[in-house]
């Protein structure tokens, strides 16, 4: 009698390959909240040297860019996360809205990382932690709220 193995439900392997993406971007998502308490440590260590007094224009400037980083992310978000969701949550097994719904939150996870290093920028120029603090939080902040989800038809 010859034993062939069984074969793999579709939508069981989609679960595995969505588990798969899952567990890959909530462990960058980790690392990146690491990186931005170890970003105001490197600020505090290297820009309490500085002894140049920042141009209060550069500091503007790169405001202007962060907040444009934050637009950009919802931007991302409806142009590759919610689509995919949507795909997802009626053609499990759709690989292509699974590489959307990962690219979309690496993505967004690179874009509030970005906001994060503009506040490292500015406090190795030489501003206090008290102007490039809302920097590091709103990266943080960004990064808390665009925690990965499964896709699923529930309302809700």
């Amino acid at each position: 009698m010859h034993h062939f193995p069984a074969r793999i439900p579709a939508h069981h392997a989609h679960n595995e390959r969505m588990d798969a993406a899952l567990k890959i971007v909530r462990l960058i998502r980790i690392a990146l909240i690491a990186s931005i308490v170890l970003y105001a440590l490197i600020g505090e260590v290297v820009g309490r040297g500085v002894t140049t007094v920042p141009n209060t224009t550069v500091y503007f400037a790169i405001t202007f860019v962060a907040i444009a980083d934050v637009g950009a992310i919802a931007v991302m978000r409806r142009l590759f996360v919610t689509p995919a969701e949507g795909v997802l949550a009626s053609q499990p097994a759709d690989t292509a809205a699974l590489g959307r719904w990962r690219a979309g939150y690496l993505i967004t996870y690179a874009l509030c990382e970005a906001v994060a290093l503009f506040g490292l920028v500015l406090r190795i120029l030489g501003f206090p932690l008290s102007q490039v603090a809302t920097f590091y939080a709103v990266g943080l902040i960004l990064l808390l709220l665009f925690g990965p989800r499964r896709p699923s038809n529930e309302i809700g």
